[in-house]
């Protein structure tokens, strides 16, 4: 699946509808050419075979040299076997990788690129790929040679055939390797900003149903109205205490500016993030909150189901409750 999926995912439809100018890539026969459907299948869409076990110089691997010889590309997996960890790391290159390169007539461009997310779409033992998955892709500049094609055309260096094969595979796997953390800090960012924009979500939610709650029902309505004024109200803007502060200085600079206590009321205001007042989180725990909440919808939202007990507030609640709510300090209470 990554070689279609992604190389499709990179190219423009132009190009993908041009035979001449697609890929060529090797497969496992042991994989892709098991019976004559496959075979012709796999054939038909610029597939070479290659033998696992007969090295590098098997007919295969001379083939796709003959492709790069003839000004076509070659696309190939150097670590020549699917990821054994679903991609967390990447397996050192394999050898045939740095033939094509030193043994090709001309230097070809090699373009390195890594992503992730495609073991997530077909995970290993899968035969049904899975939707709905996001693949990262990067593409790294060509990798360059001239160093050790001028070490090759060097007869006095005697460096042998292999040496040179081992030197391309391994910068070539380095090179990978470098991309690999690249593509990894890609995805550990995109997964940080979908959990953050899902929590904002989340609030987002949450404060719509807060305000579907018909407080009024419980006798608090006003309480929070006046709250929030009092304490916005009370607040000055930080650009006038900033101001004011200045004033006092430079009347008495040998005084220092005593940080001003912060009074209980000031404590009840709205938070910027999920806009519920801080009181409730005083007063009342998570189950109390929700107990509001639901009693409110149900209110506000429906009728009253059949063995509902309504809740009716006595006379005397309503004049205790008022007294109360003239007070500083709200007293703990709950919906039991």
């Amino acid at each position: 699946m990554d070689d279609p999926f992604v190389i499709a995912s990179l190219l423009p439809p132009s190009v993908m509808m041009e035979a001449q100018e697609l890929r060529w890539t090797l497969c496992a026969t042991d994989r892709c050419f098991t019976n004559p459907v496959l075979s012709t299948f796999f054939r038909s869409v610029k597939v070479l075979p290659v033998n696992r076990g007969e090295g590098i110089y098997q007919k295969g691997m001379d083939m796709a040299l003959s492709k790069l010889n003839n000004g076509g590309w070659v696309h190939i997996f150097p670590e020549g076997s699917r990821s054994k960890d679903g991609g967390k790391t990447i397996a050192p290159a394999k050898r045939g990788v740095g033939r094509l390169v030193m043994d090709a007539d001309s230097l070809p461009v090699v373009v390195p690129f890594v992503h992730t997310g495609m073991q997530d779409i077909m995970p290993v033992g899968k035969r049904i790929p899975r939707t709905g998955k996001r693949v990262i892709v990067v593409v790294g500049d060509p990798i360059n040679f001239d160093d050790l094609m001028a070490e090759n055309s060097n007869d006095s260096q005697h460096i042998s055939r292999g040496d040179l094969y081992d030197k391309v595979t391994e910068r070539i796997g380095q090179r990978l390797q470098q991309l690999k953390v690249e593509v990894d800090r890609l995805a550990a960012e995109q997964k940080a900003e979908l959990q953050n924009r899902h929590t904002a979500d989340t609030v987002n939610d949450g404060y719509k149903v807060w305000q579907q709650v018909d407080w009024e029902s419980f006798g608090i309505g006003n309480m929070l109205s006046a709250a929030a004024e009092h304490s916005s109200a009370q607040e000055p803007p930080k650009q006038i205490q900033h101001e004011v502060l200045l004033a006092e200085q430079s009347v008495s600079p040998a005084k220092q500016a005593e940080p001003e206590p912060r009074l209980e009321e000031e404590q009840s205001v709205f938070s910027p993030i999920s806009r519920v007042p801080h009181w409730f989180s005083r007063h009342t725990d998570a189950s109390e909150l929700m107990g509001f909440a639901a009693r409110g919808l149900v209110r506000n939202g429906r009728s009253m189901q059949e063995g509902y007990r309504q809740f009716q507030e006595p006379s005397a609640f309503n004049a205790w409750w008022e007294a109360q709510t003239s007070s500083a300090m709200m007293p703990r209470w709950s919906t039991a």
